[in-house]
């Protein structure tokens, strides 16, 4: 964890330097790339993963080595978050590969099979190895309990779903602001408010989750419940041509993706999947809420 903190906080700059390689006089410029345009965004989304990354991982990485219990608390509520978050991010990243690489078949399988062993295989034997009685000695041995470790495991990994759902919504700004409102497409300024209106939603529903506030979690279930219809209900309503137009992209960046073959529906999919195991990982973290402990 401490070491891929350290690559994520020396790649998070130097990825900035792919700006200029796309800017006029750059050498992959093309007509047309500027601010909300697809390769800007997912330059500015691959950035902000970057730090991301690091302010998740570095402060693991000291805490493991130090053997902090608060560590191994944290790193648990990070693999409940994975759980959720995992599953389209590893989709995506799977995709872009063959979208953007010519691969060999060997090399494809050999991806497939890494890309579900980081979401399936791997997770599930580091919470093995985290809850093993072992393990729990080690850590308890060295400090007394922290606040951090009376807040549940649940309730931590729910409040990592709410940091980076904030994340999310900041980089479709870079998608020309797009926002699906029960059935259309929300674009430009009109598109930064709705976000805006999410963003600070969540962000006073987090603060609330990790105080155990009763409403936090009535809240987290409107939200989320109306954010997951608002998306299905969008994308499965529009085709990938509408997509396209709503996010108005140069002549270069359309004649691109206008061959991808994917509809609506499967970014419905992709999309209603991990909105799904938020909704199931609110309910099970109702009880927690309900009965607060002292």
């Amino acid at each position: 964890m401490l070491v891929t903190g350290l690559v994520a906080v020396f790649f998070g700059p130097l990825e900035m330097y792919c700006f200029y390689l796309f800017s006029e006089g750059g050498a992959f410029h093309y007509e047309g790339f500027r601010f909300g345009t697809f390769m800007f965004g997912n330059l500015a989304a691959q950035i902000m993963g970057y730090y991301f990354i690091a302010a998740v991982l570095l402060p693991f990485g000291y805490g493991l080595m130090r053997l902090r219990s608060w560590a191994r608390h944290l790193a648990l509520a990070l693999l409940q978050f994975w759980i959720v978050a995992g599953l389209p991010l590893v989709s995506a990243f799977f995709f872009v590969l063959l979208g953007s690489k010519e691969l060999a078949w060997p090399v494809v399988l050999l991806a497939g099979v890494l890309a579900a062993a980081s979401y399936v295989a791997l997770p599930g034997l580091a919470i093995r190895f985290f809850n093993h009685p072992g393990t729990k000695r080690c850590f308890q041995e060295q400090e007394q309990c922290t606040w951090l470790e009376r807040i549940p495991v649940p309730v931590l990994g729910l409040g990592y779903v709410e940091a980076f759902f904030v994340l999310i919504l900041h980089a479709q700004i870079y998608f020309n602001s797009i926002f699906p409102l029960f059935g259309r497409w929300v674009t430009g300024l009109w598109g930064i408010v709705w976000i805006d209106l999410a963003i600070l939603s969540t962000l006073a529903l987090l603060w609330a989750t990790i105080r155990l506030k009763r409403w936090a979690w009535w809240g987290l279930l409107s939200l989320f419940g109306l954010m997951t219809c608002s998306y299905s209900v969008t994308l499965l309503s529009s085709s990938w041509m509408d997509i396209l137009a709503a996010l108005n992209l140069p002549a270069y960046e359309l004649a691109f993706l206008q061959g991808v073959p994917i509809h609506g529906f499967h970014l419905a999919i992709l999309a209603g999947i991990p909105f799904l195991l938020v909704l199931i990982l609110i309910l099970r973290t109702r009880p927690y809420f309900i009965a607060r402990p002292e």
